[in-house]
């Protein structure tokens, strides 16, 4: 199993909306970035990733996990663009920012600190497991 972070604009598709989606989930449409496309290609199903509110929070408020490997995006007819499914797993009890992130040394190294614009991104083991346990869970 790998971990990813998958970020949006809460205006736009929030972690309410995701939950409320519930076992039938999401396609996480709208990625435009090819390195972000590329991440999600290597997505595979059982796969977990942090739900990430950018904007103003710049936070990550939960967890899901992908239930359909990468296909066309149908928001576009252009076939570059993929999306895999996700659905909600878990919300964190306590929200951890990036300004929380970014002062971990632990965490000096999650893509998240160092391209904190690329939309979907890889988590490390260890990583996932700090996030986790700052969020409050196990």
């Amino acid at each position: 199993m790998a971990y990813w972070l998958i970020k949006t604009e809460p205006d736009d598709w929030s972690w309410a909306e995701q939950v409320a989606k519930g076992k039938k989930g999401e396609p996480w449409t709208g990625v435009r970035n090819a390195q972000a496309r590329n991440f999600i290609r290597e997505m595979k199903k059982g796969d977990l990733a942090f739900f990430y509110h950018t904007g103003g929070e710049k936070r990550v408020v939960g967890v899901v996990k992908v239930t359909k490997e990468a296909y066309q995006d149908p928001t576009t007819d252009d076939e570059r663009w993929l999306v895999v499914d996700v659905v909600a797993v878990e919300d964190l009890p306590k929200p951890v920012t990036l300004a929380d992130i970014k002062a971990e040394e632990k965490l000096a190294e999650m893509v998240l600190v160092r391209n904190f614009r690329l939309s979907v991104q890889p988590v490390t083991a260890a990583e996932w497991k700090h996030v986790r346990k700052m969020g409050g869970l196990k």
